[in-house]
């Protein structure tokens, strides 16, 4: 039977400590389960790969993880260790601490776990004096590790010793703990792919960020192919969705299992972009034998993930044993790896953990070194959380924006999660990018600006068109046009036809001499108006005037589309002309009874130079329509009674083109 899992409270603990020291017993004893499923580990007695086993605990489950804790199979204990939330160091009572139990404290100092229990193995095999001795030694080293813990647990897994305490302790970290990271996506790093009967390709892995359905479409990163969920399992309990935090197995449809690999991971279609430069916040190892120098050949491990990089400081030369900084990885090949994800780098020889941390930016270039504001920036990263992310990287791009699918990236959220942060904040979308509020707010001022300096510059002008507004501030026309829209919606601007200018500006008050002497030149030439050069010339006072009465509707500026040129008509001698066409063709009403354009032209008196432009005019403004080489006047019904439904209505008294 399929069932759901959501309602249970989880944790997962990582099982660390030395090689023999009892890790895989002590699971056993606890949970019954044999995590040693590999017969090399049986035969050898050593986890060679992480070990699983669920352990009950109150109205929760514990998902136990036993590490590897040979030295030789510490990137094993990597892969399992980056998804753990807490821990439970098991120490042999006889041995107490070794060099892998010390290494294994740091790996979790190193990717941020805080919180453990601590357990003495063995402890049925030394004495009482050796147990206080022990136990005082593992509390200090787990608080030099940063790792909050009560009482060391002495505890035997042939007794059974202790396991009473052990299990109330685990009980204990996951009533106290915190909910489970979800940021709204699946991250599932792969550590085992297999084919099995009856449910095809099979991956495994600790799933992480965000829940797993049956039916869902998932990605596998990098490579970008694509499968469907066809089953979920945990701990072999057959469910229909799985939370993060849970080991969870995965069948898949549409992918054969030799097209998937351990390295890669399962999450949601589109949201990664491989990239071979990370940025990151890195803390050193405290028992580092010297400082880590920029340069350092190295490889990253980060979920079930290895790959060689090289770590590039950009503050300084060398990272001390223990100190922190923001720094850039390059990696030998591109990765896909969530934002906020941890990591640890080692050294191959001597073969050594050096620096762990978090990925910053994982979509990231190289970066200038001893850049003051860019290392600002690397640390307000590391500081902050995603909707702090969100509001750094638009004050970056400004103006220009930032499409979703980056800043969900950057965030380490799913986009649904960073759209509502974006609205939260008042940033505007606008087309494919969305735009902080500030940066919105700056371009509202800049398009402000730019129309007063316009009106300045241009006072007989009744504003600007938005292709010009765009050229002027070098901005795309869909950017200002949504500005302009903002600032007509608060009043601050108005649109006349396809000009925009000011609110408070009046283009009426700076009507000039020039301009009324113009008007009544076309005024008084009716139909047969002097070309455009020969009534402005070179007079740049009589341009501006003409600019300002084409502006205000006063003068037609008319299209003869075929000549390519443009006759200017008086606004009066257009209205006149279409009171006589309608009295001259009263029956103009369909294509038999419409008229030529040469009647046309001998009805008002002009010539083919004139009457043409004016016809196009007619048409545009829908009070003509062509009907093959003839006329109809729109509006007049088929009877021949007349009417004025097409004509083009009086101008308002406000400016206003009216152009073809």
């Amino acid at each position: 039977m399929v069932r759901s899992v959501t309602a249970v409270k989880t944790l997962l603990v990582g099982v660390i400590g030395h090689v023999d020291h009892g890790k895989t017993a002590l699971v056993r004893a606890l949970t019954g389960v044999e995590t040693d499923r590999l017969k090399e580990e049986r035969a050898r007695g050593v986890s060679i790969v992480p070990g699983f086993a669920l352990l009950a605990a109150g109205s929760g489950e514990i998902d136990l993880v036993d590490l590897p804790g040979h030295e030789r199979f510490v990137r094993a204990m990597v892969s399992g260790a980056t998804g753990m939330r807490a821990v439970l160091l098991a120490v042999d009572a006889r041995e107490g601490i070794k060099p892998q139990t010390v290494e294994h404290l740091e790996i979790a100092r190193l990717i941020g776990v805080r919180r453990g229990v601590l357990a003495l193995t063995k402890a049925d095999l030394a004495t009482p004096e050796t147990v206080a001795a022990r136990s005082a030694e593992i509390a200090a080293a787990a608080a030099r590790a940063g790792i909050e813990a009560g009482p060391v647990i002495a505890t035997s897994a042939v007794t059974g010793a202790g396991l009473p305490d052990l299990t109330a302790a685990l009980g204990a970290l996951l009533a106290e703990g915190e909910a489970g990271t979800d940021d709204g996506f699946p991250y599932l790093p792969v550590d085992r792919v297999f084919s099995r009967a009856g449910f095809g390709t099979v991956v495994t892995g600790t799933l992480r960020r965000g829940p797993l359905a049956l039916g869902d479409t998932i990605e596998i990163v990098p490579g970008g192919r694509t499968a469907v969920v066809r089953g979920l399992q945990i701990h072999g309990r057959p469910v229909e969705r799985a939370e993060p935090g849970r080991r969870t197995a995965v069948a898949l449809r549409g992918i054969g299992h030799d097209e998937i690999r351990r390295g890669q991971a399962l999450s949601m279609p589109g949201h990664f972009a491989p990239s071979s430069w990370l940025d990151v916040a890195i803390t050193a190892a405290t028992g580092a034998e010297a400082p880590l120098a920029s340069g350092t050949a190295c490889r990253l491990l980060f979920g079930t993930t290895e790959v060689e990089a090289r770590l590039r400081l950009l503050d300084r030369d060398a990272l001390e044993p223990g100190g922190s900084t923001q720094a850039q990885l390059h990696l030998a090949e591109a990765v896909a790896v969530p934002a906020r994800e941890p990591f640890v780098l080692r050294l191959d020889s001597p073969a050594a953990t050096v620096a762990g941390g978090r990925v910053l930016d994982p979509s990231s270039w190289r970066r200038r070194r001893r850049d003051p504001r860019g290392m600002a920036d690397l640390a307000a990263l590391a500081a902050g959380g995603p909707a702090e992310t969100v509001s750094l990287r638009l004050g970056q791009v400004g103006a220009a924006g930032a499409p979703l699918a980056d800043l969900a990236r950057l965030a380490g959220a799913a986009p649904d999660r960073v759209r509502r942060l974006l609205a939260e904040s008042g940033a505007r979308e606008i087309g494919d990018r969305f735009i902080g509020a500030p940066a919105f707010d700056a371009l509202r001022t800049g398009v402000l600006a730019a129309l007063a300096e316009h009106h300045r510059n241009n006072p007989m002008e009744h504003g600007v068109a938005l292709e010009r507004l765009s050229r002027m501030l070098a901005l795309p026309e869909l950017l200002i046009g949504t500005v302009l829209r903002a600032l007509a919606a608060s009043g601050t601007v108005a649109q006349a036809g396809s000009l925009w200018r000011r609110a408070d500006f009046d283009p009426a008050r700076n009507e000039s001499e020039a301009a009324r002497r113009l008007e009544l030149i076309f005024r008084r030439a009716g139909l047969n108006p002097p070309d455009e050069s020969e009534a402005v010339g070179r007079d740049v006072r009589r341009r501006e005037a003409l600019t300002y009465l084409v502006g205000a509707g006063t003068v037609i500026r008319a299209i003869d589309r075929v000549q390519r040129r443009a006759v200017l008509f008086h606004r009066e001698a257009v209205e006149s002309a279409r009171s006589r066409l309608a009295a001259a063709f009263p029956n103009a009403a369909t294509a038999e009874t419409g008229f030529l354009a040469r009647e046309a032209g001998a009805t008002l008196g002009i010539s083919r130079k004139f009457s043409i432009p004016l016809l196009e005019h007619l048409d545009a403004t829908g009070f003509t329509r062509r009907a093959g080489d003839r006329r109809v006047i729109v509006g007049l019904d088929p009877d021949g009674a007349g009417g004025n439904e097409g004509q083009e209505p009086a101008p308002s008294p406000g400016p206003g083109p009216q152009q073809v």
